[in-house]
């Protein structure tokens, strides 16, 4: 039996992420069904003051790796943010999965007492312990960004439903 910390964090991760892969394979396809400029697509906000598409999926993808690598005790893994095309996140989105793949189960082991912090030596410096970390602050960013995403698509006339978001479990 795996870890808890592991079976609450990478396998939703991973769900959500395949998901997040096929909407933006939907997405990518209706652009190109519709003649839409994918840029138009990948620089949609819901509002100017919120991040496009394109941000939404960087930070869903930061998100599911940097939460866990802190909970496995291991470097959070780089991933500049030069991505301007679908296939580019489509890139991004393998790479994290390939990520949290190589993580082992049992690094996680004692992950919901561990300290993180949170913004360290900045004054929005926080420490939380690893639960409260996944479950009051990575998770909730996570499907936050993924949802928007989500929602952008959705909103632009990509016909995709809760399955599609859903991914497959």
């Amino acid at each position: 039996m795996h870890q808890p910390m592991y079976v609450a964090s990478v396998p939703v991760f991973k769900q959500l992420l395949g998901g997040l892969s096929d909407v933006l394979t939907k997405a990518a396809a209706h652009a190109a069904e519709r003649k839409i400029d994918p840029p138009a697509l990948l620089q949609a906000r819901l509002f100017p003051d919120m991040f496009p598409l394109l941000r939404q999926v960087q930070i869903a993808t930061d998100f599911a790796r940097s939460v866990a690598a802190r909970l496995a005790g291991v470097e959070v893994p780089s991933a500049p943010d030069t991505e301007h095309s679908f296939d580019e996140l489509q890139l991004r989105i393998a790479s994290s999965i390939a990520f949290l793949d190589s993580l082992d189960p049992a690094a996680f082991d004692g992950s919901e007492s561990r300290e993180i912090v949170l913004r360290p030596g900045t004054p929005k410096e926080r420490a939380l312990s690893g639960q409260a970390y996944l479950l009051s602050y990575g998770l909730p960013q996570f499907f936050f960004h993924v949802s928007t995403a989500y929602g952008l698509l959705r909103h632009s006339g990509v016909e995709i439903g809760k399955r599609d978001y859903m991914g497959s479990y």
